[in-house]
């Protein structure tokens, strides 16, 4: 019975939690729909959730794109493949590692900040505060974020790009003697803008699991300072998780009828 009474009691919580997230992303984006946006709000918060993100984004996607030359460069030289790794490097940084890592660094470091940031204010009563003054806190802390990171993690998402496939190309000449021409020429010839509209289509979504699944957990934080400690630690986990399955199901939508 303890552990049928375990697995109602995860089913409720599943439920509960998903249906609150559903409700704050409904609002939220009525709000977007309907204009009512903070201007002012949302400019500081594209240049803290987004800007001041950049170098960490670009650190990881240009030693990602390094690796992944460096890993087939060698090879496909000795057997004659020489100029297809421009093509593999650019087709994995653009259609999965860039959109996808671009998401979990961010959601490392902004999806913490907004949990931690809107959790203080939970245990401090300022949320409170803000309803008793007939203020929506969605509106007032949660579009702002989540339409800032809207503009700002596709922008991230192309720099990560970019630099991957430089990188990329370094270790190709530096290691493997493939000319830049060559390089570039595979890039050109394997990449469409057709696999990068699709690349960035799956960043808003990443952007909007982000912001919302880090609002509801800060919005939902109980117990003083250690409560928001887990909330921080929960938003992160779990916007991974949702970041990889939505890349998935996104992957498979858009590239799984044609490879």
């Amino acid at each position: 019975m303890k552990v049928l009474e375990r697995v109602g009691r995860r089913t409720q919580d599943f439920f509960e939690y998903a249906g609150g997230l559903t409700l704050l992303s409904g609002t939220s984006a009525g709000f977007l729909v309907r204009l009512r946006v903070r201007t002012a709000e949302t400019i500081s918060q594209a240049y803290l959730l987004g800007f001041q993100s950049l170098t960490i984004v670009a650190l990881t996607s240009l030693f990602t794109g390094m690796v992944i030359s460096l890993e087939s460069a060698v090879q496909a030289v000795q057997y004659g493949f020489g100029n297809v790794v421009g093509g593999a490097v650019a087709y994995a940084s653009v259609r999965e590692l860039g959109p996808m890592l671009t998401g979990i660094v961010v959601a490392g470091r902004a999806g913490s900040s907004i949990a931690a940031e809107i959790g203080s204010m939970v245990v401090t009563e300022q949320i409170e505060a803000l309803k008793s003054m007939g203020i929506e806190p969605a509106r007032y802390l949660v579009v702002p974020r989540l339409l800032a990171l809207l503009v700002m993690l596709p922008l991230l998402t192309i720099f990560a790009d970019v630099v991957s496939v430089l990188g990329g190309m370094w270790v190709a000449q530096a290691y493997a003697h493939i000319s830049y021409q060559d390089f570039i020429t595979s890039v050109r010839t394997t990449i469409g803008m057709n696999d990068i509209v699709k690349g960035l289509l799956k960043t808003f979504v990443f952007a909007a699991i982000i912001v919302l699944v880090a609002a509801y957990q800060g919005l939902r934080t109980r117990g003083g300072a250690a409560g928001v400690g887990k909330s921080v630690t929960g938003a992160v986990v779990i916007a991974m998780i949702l970041i990889f399955v939505a890349n998935f199901a996104l992957s498979f939508l858009f590239f799984g009828s044609n490879g």
